[in-house]
């Protein structure tokens, strides 16, 4: 984990990230939010895996650092954006037109660990049938709670 000192008093995470052909590039200042595994359908394509690792942050938080020109755009579902690198098809962020202010980031494309750790595993009645989860964190067929528990951010955590 990078860890830059904004004052002596105030340190802050700081966490860079890119894409599989390096072309885009982006910067997380601050903690994240919950980090949770996600096994829903769509995670599971859009990222080819058996689940999709995940924390919201702030749009503040966020900063494209080079070629946001290279980001494209799909719609998954009605409110929610996905973004990745349209060279290499990375996937970068998620974002949500009902929400502006909220991002979901995939921990997979980070340079440094967070400094918290995954809390549990949502939509785990939809995973793959091929995987078994074993490490003994909480586990949720659906939302846990709600859509809004796994949207919050650091601030509201």
């Amino acid at each position: 984990m990078t860890t830059d000192t904004i004052s002596a008093s105030d340190p802050m995470q700081v966490l860079t990230g890119r894409c599989l052909c390096e072309n885009v590039e982006y910067r997380i200042e601050g903690e994240l939010g919950p980090i949770l595994n996600c096994h829903c359908s769509r995670c599971r394509r859009w990222h080819g895996a058996a689940f999709r690792t995940r924390a919201s942050i702030r749009s503040s938080q966020f900063t494209w650092v080079k070629g946001k020109e290279l980001v494209t755009t799909f719609h998954s579902a009605e409110f929610t954006a996905k973004h990745f690198c349209s060279v290499c098809g990375s996937n970068l962020v998620s974002t949500y037109d009902n929400d502006p202010d909220r991002m979901s980031l995939p921990l997979g494309g980070l340079d440094q660990a967070p400094s918290n750790k995954v809390e549990g595993h949502f939509f785990v009645g939809s995973k793959a049938p091929w995987f078994e989860i074993t490490d003994g964190l909480p586990q949720h067929d659906t939302w846990p709670g709600s859509r809004t528990e796994v949207r919050k951010t650091s601030d509201e955590h």
